[in-house]
Formats: structure tokens, C-alpha cells, sequence
């Protein structure tokens, strides 16, 4: 791997160096490492592009790194990953994409993630985006993932996207059985024209199951921003969403929530809020002598955190 994609790969995985544990590193469309362990297995499909990654029942205490990093301009890559998680597991995953385009044509990665967990297994999956380069060419990235929680399981996913990116539609379907829960954070910030959009659909068909989802976002210049999520109760069953935005410069942003209620005993629950800095937040920090633009800086910071 060169410098740019090495840079790449610490943004996107906080990786100095070859990770411990199973790993699997894509850069350019080409396998760039891959280790397997006792408890967790990577192997090749064989009939499209991607893995599939199986870890055993029992499995703690481990982890996973599935990167992928672009640096080649006009490189347009579809890959499918699938994990089977068996049973009372406790591991961590830690995927991502970093697409540096210093030419003309636009560079495109879509990743299509694919979690079954098994019963009693938990789970943090942390996903980040990153894009960087100079050329005139897009920076496109659309992920996909698809979660089935078996009874007991619980997932914690962990997005971040917040430079870089062109254009990005990200997509998270979601079925979740008795006494699983799955709990997502979102963080992402566009600027220029760029364009991100989120689609969220859970689906919580056991009783004593539920969902947590938080977005949080910043706009600004001419960005756009759209965030839609469905959450369906099928079950006695616990739902929460939660979209809040700030909007800067003549940026865009639109939020559709959408409740369905299956069950008399299904709980769900959606707040949205969009708006700018607060004119005492910035005042407050400018008395302590920031500018307003280290201000509005301090504020966006901490509000993504």
C-alpha cells in the first residue's frame, strides 16, 4: 500500500499498522491482506465480489477490521460482505471506506453489509467514510446493511461520515426478534454541494424488542441533506428515532419520519429538529475570546461528538 492509501486507512479504521485479531483490507478492487484466527474465519465468495466472514459460537473479546480504501480515479467497485455470527458471541467490527480522487472521473464504492447474529450475541459494528484529493472528480459512496437479530442479540452500530463524500445514500434495513435490541448513531456533515441521504426501516417483530436511532447532522454552504426512517411495531415493543440538524450558509436539509403500529402494546416515538447556531451559544464563546467562525467551529464540534 502507498502513503495516500495508508492515510486513508488510518482515517477510516484508525489503523497505524496491521491490525491483531482477523482482518481483511481491500485497496483498488484488490485483496491487500487477510488474516483468519481460531474463532473467525474470512474466505472469498465465489460467485460475486466480497467475503464472507464466519465467527463461531462462544466467540469474546475479539475483533474484526474489514477497510476498504480507493485511490485510483474513475474506479467503480460493488462488494458483498456477509457475517454469520453464531451464537452468546461478544465481538467488535470495524469496517469503513476512504476514497481519495485526485482526477477527473468520479471513483464510486457500495458496500452491501449483511449481519446475521445469532441468539444472545452482541455486537458493535462501527462504520466510517472518508474522502480526500484534489481532482474534479466525485467521491461516491453508498452503503447498505441489512441486520437480522436473532432473540437476545443486540447491535450497536456506529456511522460517521464528515468530509469528504460527494454524494452518498446510505441504506439500513433492519428485523429484530424477542429481547433483541438494536441501537444506531449517525453523524455526518456535508459542505459545497454535497449531497447525503439516510434510509432507515426496522422492523421489531418479538415481543420485548427495540430500536434506538440517532442522527445527527451539520449542513453547510449549498449541501443537501435528506434523513427518512420507518420504524414498524409488530410486537409489544419499544421504538425511538431522533433526527437533529443544524443548518448553515444556504443549505438544505428534510426529515420524514414514519410509525407503524402492529401491535396495541408497540411504543414508538420520533423527535426531529432542524435549526441554526444559537445566537447566545456563539456570543458566549465569543466572550471568551474565540472568533465567530472558531465559534461556529467549537459549537459543530461538539455537537458531532
Amino acid at each position: 500500500m502507498d502513503a495516500i492509501q495508508r492515510s486513508l486507512l488510518e482515517q477510516v479504521a484508525g489503523l497505524h499498522e496491521i491490525p491483531a485479531g482477523a482482518y481483511n483490507i481491500r485497496a483498488d478492487g484488490q485483496l491487500a491482506g487477510r488474516n483468519s484466527t481460531a474463532h473467525i474465519d474470512i474466505v472469498s465468495k465465489e460467485d460475486r465480489s466480497g467475503i464472507d466472514i464466519h465467527i463461531k459460537p462462544g466467540t469474546k473479546s475479539e475483533s474484526v477490521h474489514i477497510p476498504v480504501v480507493l485511490s485510483q480515479s474513475g474506479l467503480k467497485e460493488s462488494v458483498y460482505n456477509d457475517f454469520y455470527i453464531g451464537e452468546d458471541c461478544d465481538i467488535t467490527i470495524v469496517a469503513g471506506c476512504g476514497i481519495h480522487n485526485g482526477g477527473n472521473a468520479a471513483s464510486e464504492h457500495s458496500g452491501i453489509h449483511r449481519f446475521f447474529v445469532g441468539a444472545n450475541t452482541r455486537v458493535k459494528y462501527i462504520e466510517k467514510h472518508y474522502g480526500s484529493g484534489d481532482g474534479n472528480g466525485e467521491r461516491i459512496m453508498n452503503p447498505t446493511t441489512e441486520i437480522e437479530l436473532a432473540s437476545g442479540a443486540f447491535l450497536e452500530m456506529e456511522t460517521v461520515q464528515i468530509k469528504g463524500i460527494d454524494s452518498t445514500k446510505r441504506v439500513t434495513r433492519a428485523k429484530v426478534a424477542q429481547d433483541a435490541s438494536l441501537v444506531i448513531r449517525e453523524k455526518i456533515m456535508t459542505h459545497g454541494k454535497q449531497y447525503a441521504e439516510t434510509d432507515f426501516m426496522v422492523e421489531m417483530t418479538g415481543d420485548g424488542s427495540g430500536v434506538n436511532l440517532i442522527s445527527r447532522s451539520v449542513a453547510r454552504e449549498h449541501s443537501r441533506q435528506l434523513f427518512r426512517s420507518r420504524i414498524i411495531g409488530d410486537s409489544r415493543c419499544q421504538g425511538h428515532s431522533e433526527c437533529d440538524a443544524i443548518i448553515m450558509d444556504s443549505a438544505s436539509v428534510s426529515a420524514i419520519p414514519e410509525l407503524t403500529a402492529n401491535d396495541i402494546d408497540a411504543n414508538l416515538i420520533h423527535e426531529a429538529a432542524i435549526g441554526k447556531i444559537a445566537g447566545e451559544q456563539l456570543i458566549k464563546l465569543m466572550t471568551l475570546g474565540l472568533t465567530e467562525k472558531e465559534a461556529e467551529e467549537e459549537i459543530v464540534n461538539g455537537f458531532l461528538k
